[in-house]
């Protein structure tokens, strides 16, 4: 079917008139007309019938332009559809992130990015490094957030730096450490509160007490959430090693204190990575924009 002739059978019919079809489409009346019984001969169906000084719709052509009608109106939404995915205001954005960017800087960065693109589809896998990695080879997710130690990747993969967080040493307010600097000797000597065997976080600290020829620490408790663990230690149990970024405004506030170690001065990198050689949707790329604007996010209040 010539769909060029069905658009200006479509146009006839909306408008009641050839004439009025011709100006709308800029198209010469006698053009149009050539092009209807053209499209009527290739039917074998008349469309058109003389009415009065005008024209009017046969059934059959009543019937063509009810379904000529539902055709262009999904034309319409396909060509919104393409302006908006092109524009990134439509489409499907999945991530793989490890514990730290999941919990404490995705969330804000998905709530900012909503405000402006509310239509676009976001999933977010919270795994381990080695299983946000093999989702991203594996083409399941399009970005993958890290935060901890810095990773190896394959040649394939692309990793992008968004920004460093210092790992402090934390304590009760009234603690005999708090706000004062002690050796990491003297330091290891407390009770610690952290987070399960695997944690990127207690492994840095492990890997710091080796690095400097300090005894192991005695971790008394753990918790499978850094809530948990924050929260054991604002009610004055030991202390813990944990990302500035998440105990930053406890320590503003004064539920919790910094302890100044001597020496090391450890960080976590926070990184997003992507497929090499592999354009993202536009509106993945816009994501990434506003990640890049906003690294940090909003710190989070741990609760009262």
């Amino acid at each position: 079917m010539n769909l060029h002739a069905l658009r200006l059978f479509h146009a006839i019919a909306s408008t009641g008139s050839v004439t009025r079809a011709s100006e709308l489409l800029n198209i010469s009346q006698p053009a149009i007309s050539a092009q209807i019984k053209k499209l009527e001969k290739e039917l074998a169906l008349p469309l058109l019938k003389a009415h009065g000084r005008g024209i009017a719709l046969t059934d059959g052509g009543a019937k063509l332009y009810a379904l000529s009608a539902r055709l262009f109106a999904v034309e319409q939404q396909i060509e919104r559809f393409l302006q908006d995915y092109r524009e990134g205001e439509t489409g499907h954005i999945r991530m793989a992130a490890t514990y730290l960017p999941a919990h404490f800087l995705i969330p804000t960065w998905i709530a900012k990015f909503k405000q402006r693109y509310d239509q676009v589809e976001m999933t977010i896998n919270t795994t381990n490094s080695s299983d946000a990695l093999k989702q991203l080879l594996g083409v399941e997710v399009d970005l993958a957030f890290y935060g901890g130690l810095a990773e190896e990747y394959p040649e394939t993969i692309r990793s992008e730096e968004l920004f460093r967080d210092e790992l402090w040493f934390v304590v009760a307010p009234d603690h005999r450490y708090a706000g004062r600097q002690v050796s990491l000797a003297e330091m290891v000597r407390e009770p610690f509160v952290m987070r399960e065997t695997g944690s990127s976080t207690r492994e840095r600290f492990l890997a710091l007490c080796r690095t400097f020829n300090a005894p192991a620490p005695r971790i008394a408790l753990q918790f499978n959430g850094l809530n948990e663990t924050v929260q054991a230690v604002i009610a004055g149990y030991g202390a813990s090693f944990v990302s500035s970024l998440v105990v930053r405004e406890q320590v503003e506030r004064g539920r919790l204190s910094r302890v100044f170690v001597e020496g090391p001065e450890p960080q976590n990198i926070f990184s997003v990575c992507m497929r090499k050689n592999e354009p993202l949707s536009p509106a993945a790329e816009a994501f990434i924009r506003l990640v890049r604007e906003n690294p940090y996010g909003r710190r989070l209040d741990l609760g009262t």
